[in-house]
């Protein structure tokens, strides 16, 4: 998103927890004309002081309150651990600051409805970090979806979200610390992960609660290591009744480790590819006879290079980068508080992705259990070895 120098957003910025994910957060509103982070906050001063000193921000702060008082910012970024999204937010509206929230939004429905009521009421903005649905490719993709290119709306989707926990500081930590703050969510470290892959599904269906079956499990990796908490294979199943059905695969075991996501129309399909940033659109019809075999390949390969092409050309226009969609995702959500327009990322959408994720992690805590939204009998919750409990 490109805004005019006259045009330029004027808004003091915060953020709440200065964690990894907070130097992101700095780096992209650092690029945004007009914008001043004014305060950073974290309980651990000492953290916020070295975000401060990091990005030449003024304030550094221990308290939520303490910031909201002496540095007045017009949003604030909440980039804690998703326990303390709910009453962080809830404070920062009540202060009447606009609020991005970090995925996941909230720990569960309850307290994401609460929230937007909140915001709602107040006349401010709060949106969440789904910013994987504004990198370059997905925008394409909802622009091609908005023509109709794939007929009366998608019929199938299927939604690939892969971590690899072999890898990385974050993964030893969880795996090495038995309090760690991931092992307290509901769904430990799906809760963590999923609501990016659950986001994609949520933005395309039309029903708020569609019927959810789920089914996980700790991988013969993590069991070998000693580890019996933590579930990381996931398959989900969402469908609307007579509607669109999609597929949901989080693994981190399965190669290649897959950032995709397809839909199906009447008409046509797409496939969006993120590690590659591509996107690809598939034909609903085959061409006659052999054509379906030596012409549709060479179409394929076609894609393929337009696409490397239109990714050098964003690259040296410097618009492509690993968190070029969390900052669209910014700067459209801070143009809407500017503006006074709608959300970049509608309430309803998280609201859904939310009711999904509980769905999920109700029947991974009790696998018998069945949850539907058109008057499904819930069977007995039960414990690992199948006893009714």
């Amino acid at each position: 998103m490109k805004v005019a120098a006259k045009d330029r957003l004027v808004l003091k910025v915060g953020i709440v927890g200065c964690g990894k994910i907070a130097d992101s957060h700095a780096a992209q509103v650092k690029r945004i004309l007009g914008c001043e982070i004014v305060g950073v906050c974290d309980r651990e001063l000492l953290m916020a002081q070295q975000l401060a000193e990091r990005f030449s921000i003024k304030g550094s702060y221990r308290d939520v309150t303490e910031l909201l008082a002496d540095a007045r910012p017009d949003v604030v970024h909440i980039t804690t651990p998703p326990q303390s999204h709910y009453d962080i937010a809830n404070t920062c509206l009540e202060w009447g600051c606009h609020v991005y929230v970090e995925k996941p939004f909230t720990v569960d429905v309850s307290e994401a409805e609460r929230l937007i009521t909140l915001a709602e009421r107040k006349g401010l903005k709060i949106t969440v970090g789904h910013d994987d649905q504004f990198r370059p490719a997905a925008r394409r993709m909802r622009a091609l979806v908005r023509t109709g290119y794939l007929g009366d709306g998608p019929v199938h989707m299927e939604s690939y979200y892969c971590y690899e926990i072999a890898r990385g500081e974050y993964a030893g930590a969880l795996l090495g610390d038995k309090q760690h703050w991931v092992r307290r969510l509901p769904g430990k470290l799906l809760h963590n992960i999923i609501s990016h892959g659950v986001a994609r599904i949520a933005e395309f269906l039309t029903t708020d609660s569609p019927d959810v079956i789920a089914y996980g499990f700790t991988s013969p990796l993590l069991r070998d290591m000693g580890e019996s908490e933590i579930i990381d294979e996931l398959r989900v199943i969402i469908a609307e009744e007579q509607r669109a059905t999609a597929y949901f695969t989080f693994s981190s075991q399965m190669k290649p480790s897959l950032h995709q996501f397809r839909v199906y129309g009447s008409k046509n399909g797409l496939v969006l590819d993120q590690d590659q940033e591509t996107l690809i659109t598939l034909r609903g019809k085959k061409l006659k006879s052999y054509a379906e075999t030596f012409v549709a390949p060479a179409i394929m390969a076609d894609q393929y290079l337009k696409g490397l092409f239109t990714n050098f050309r964003l690259f040296a226009a410097r618009d492509f980068h690993m968190k070029a969609g969390m900052k669209y995702l910014i700067e459209a959500f801070y143009q809407a508080i500017v503006e006074g327009a709608p959300d970049p990322i509608p309430h309803h959408e998280i609201l859904r992705t939310t009711r999904i994720m509980d769905a999920i992690f109700v029947q991974l805590q009790w696998p018998a259990t069945k949850i539907g939204s058109h008057g499904h009998t819930l069977a007995e919750p039960m414990s690992r070895h199948g006893v009714a409990v």
